[in-house]
């Protein structure tokens, strides 16, 4: 197959997601670094007007005071999702969460710490400077780095199921994450047609004129069939001469942040997802020592608020306080988790399993509150302790549910790989899932968790629900 030379230069400011990240990271720091300092100068105005000199610095912040850009950061993690950091409502809602994360903690040691022993004025300053700053430094971000000018220009590969879906998710995706500028395939019934607005532009023998044409940066593979030996070529081709080769499923994932279970040969999770959802004994250790310390304070902190839920759910709807169910952990293990109660009585008076739904009318008066607030989920906590729950992981389901579920949407049992969790990325990202198309979804955010899980996921997760309590906001 002839090939024509793409004489074109590399496009360097047509930007991947990593160098996205890149960017937001540099203007995260330099804003936290700008609030420190100040913050330390305001302080020092305050103990000797103008006396801003290195004794200061050295003498009169607690080490601790340093460390807060890192826990900043660390409350903004979910901001570099290239897809959220895009986004205004995302971005304001995450700073808003971050700040009053930040609030709460402070006023919480302010008040049990000695009197006159925390600086008021530098944390003041710092937290007001750092929500400015990094505001600030968002909006330039969304306003130039989402511009068309840094978008990478892609042809999807493959116009068929696989192909059309990608399309449709790319285009109904704010900010785009790519340019797509149309189709290549072989199907001469398809070229010139237009699918999910977008035009098939030729086959794999114009595929280079293609790229030349519209200055395509990347193309996406989307086959799922057999391919024809002349595409194969066509594409090794264009991956020599510099053009970035994707396949379908990464892209969703990198868009959606889900695996694609409905778009993947059924063999999938044996060829591929297995490998890749293994991890190292150094994140099973430090997963587990989060757990620890994360179940020592949920619990601690569920002995001081069980008087007064107690007293609230008795009121309500009186006895049990507490409801226990079996549900399926890691491997498929049963075990016993332990909620308030936020149902009534008879919930399930005719034995038959039900998942909650929105606006469930089984949900009592105190319940409503327990569930949007998280705090229905704290006697979890034990099963944490425990060790037959993490903090982070997919939803704990009941054996009935699971036996349901799995011969109606495929892989669903692979969710059972990890512990689950209190909290995780599908109970962030997706609401009440009581149809199989929902429990589908919510199966792909399981196992997107499952194949990329690592501490800044779990952290991020963590971060998020964190702030869903804070605002009321679970369900």
């Amino acid at each position: 197959m002839d090939t024509i030379q793409i004489t074109q230069r590399p496009l360097f400011w047509r930007l991947r997601p990593g160098e996205r990240r890149l960017i937001l990271v540099v203007g995260d720091v330099l804003a936290n670094l700008l609030a420190m300092m100040a913050a330390l100068y305001f302080w020092a105005m305050k103990d000797a007007w103008l006396d801003f000199s290195w004794e200061f610095l050295r003498e009169r912040p607690d080490p601790w005071f340093y460390l807060l850009p890192i826990v900043w950061l660390l409350l903004t993690t979910e901001l570099y999702d290239v897809r959220r950091a895009g986004r205004l409502s995302d971005t304001i809602r995450g700073i808003g969460i971050a700040t009053g994360v930040c609030l709460s903690i402070y006023l919480l040691v302010f008040f049990l710490a000695p009197p006159n022993s925390l600086p008021r004025r530098g944390f003041a300053v710092y937290i007001l400077a750092v929500t400015i700053l990094t505001l600030c430094w968002r909006l330039v971000y969304i306003r130039v780095f989402t511009a068309p000018l840094f978008l990478r220009r892609a042809v999807i590969v493959g116009a068929g199921r696989a192909g059309s879906t990608l399309a449709k998710i790319i285009a109904s995706t704010w900010p785009h994450p790519f340019f797509v500028v149309g189709f290549v395939d072989d199907d001469v019934k398809k070229i010139g047609l237009e699918i999910e607005g977008f035009k098939v532009l030729g086959g794999s023998q114009n595929l280079f004129e293609i790229i030349r044409d519209f200055q395509v940066t990347d193309i996406i593979f989307a086959i799922s069939v057999k391919m024809e030996p002349r595409m194969f070529e066509a594409l090794i081709a264009a991956e020599e001469q510099g053009i970035e080769i994707t396949t379908m499923p990464v892209v969703y994932e990198e868009v959606l942040g889900r695996v694609p279970i409905f778009l993947l040969q059924s063999d999938w999770i044996l060829r591929s997802f297995f490998d890749q959802a293994h991890v190292s004994s150094f994140y099973e250790m430090a997963k587990r020592l989060m757990d620890i310390i994360g179940g020592l304070i949920g619990t601690i902190t569920l002995l001081l608020l069980l008087p007064f839920i107690s007293l609230a759910i008795l009121l309500d709807s009186g006895w049990p306080i507490f409801y226990s169910q079996t549900r399926l952990g890691r491997s498929g293990q049963s075990y016993k988790i332990f909620k308030f109660r936020t149902m009534c009585v008879d919930a399930e008076k005719d034995g038959v399993a039900r998942p909650a739904q929105e606006n469930d009318a089984r949900i009592t008066r105190v319940g409503k509150l327990l569930r949007k607030s998280h705090l229905d989920e704290f006697p979890q906590f034990l099963n944490v302790l425990r060790g037959e729950m993490s903090l982070v992981g997919p939803r704990a389901e009941r054996p009935e549910i699971v036996e349901t579920l799995q011969s109606q949407v495929p892989f669903y049992r692979a969710r059972l790989l990890v512990r689950p969790g209190i909290t995780g990325w599908a109970q962030i990202n997706f609401g009440y899932a009581n149809t199989v198309a929902a429990n589908g979804i919510k199966l792909e955010y399981d196992l997107y968790y499952i194949k990329h899980r690592n501490l800044m996921l779990d952290l991020n997760v963590i971060v998020r629900t964190l702030g869903a309590v804070i605002g009321l906001r679970g369900q």
